[in-house]
C-alpha cells in the first residue's frame, strides 16, 4: 500500500471518531486534508472551546483531542503505546492504521466528550 492510501486510510478511520458527535458539536471544517469540531461554549477571548479535530500533513495524519489537554485525569489514561504517538499534550500522530490505538482514541474521545460538555467543567472558566 502506498504513503497516499495509508494517510488516506488513517484519515478516514480517525475522522469516523469525531464524526459521531457532529450532531452534539459544530463541524468548523470538513475537507480531504482536514477536519475539525468546536463545542458550542463560547470563551472570554470570544472563540468557541475547540474539542478536536484530524489534519493530512505531508509526514503523517494528526489527530488532536483538547480535552487530553483540559483534563490531567483523561491524559493519565494514555497507554504507553499510545504515547508513543503523542505530540505535544493533545496531538497524535500516524503513518499507518492501528486499529488497537484507534479503539483506545474512541474511548478517550468518549470520555473528553462527556468532560467537555458537562456544566460543571465549564463551571471552572
Amino acid at each position: 500500500m502506498s504513503k497516499d492510501a495509508d494517510f488516506d486510510q488513517v484519515f478516514d478511520k480517525l475522522k469516523a471518531i469525531l464524526e459521531s458527535y457532529e450532531s452534539k458539536l459544530i463541524v468548523v471544517a470538513d475537507t480531504a486534508d482536514n477536519y475539525a469540531l468546536e463545542t458550542d461554549h463560547v470563551m472570554k477571548n470570544k472563540h468557541r472551546l475547540y474539542f478536536g479535530g484530524v489534519r493530512r500533513g505531508k509526514a503523517y495524519v494528526s489527530f488532536h483531542l483538547m480535552p487530553v489537554y483540559a483534563c490531567p485525569d483523561i491524559a493519565s489514561e494514555i497507554s504507553p503505546e499510545l504515547k508513543k504517538h503523542m505530540q505535544g499534550k493533545s496531538c497524535f500522530n500516524f503513518k499507518s492504521p492501528d486499529e488497537k490505538l484507534f479503539n483506545e482514541l474512541r474511548r478517550l474521545t468518549k470520555s473528553g466528550f462527556s468532560r467537555f460538555t458537562s456544566k460543571k467543567f465549564y463551571s471552572q472558566f
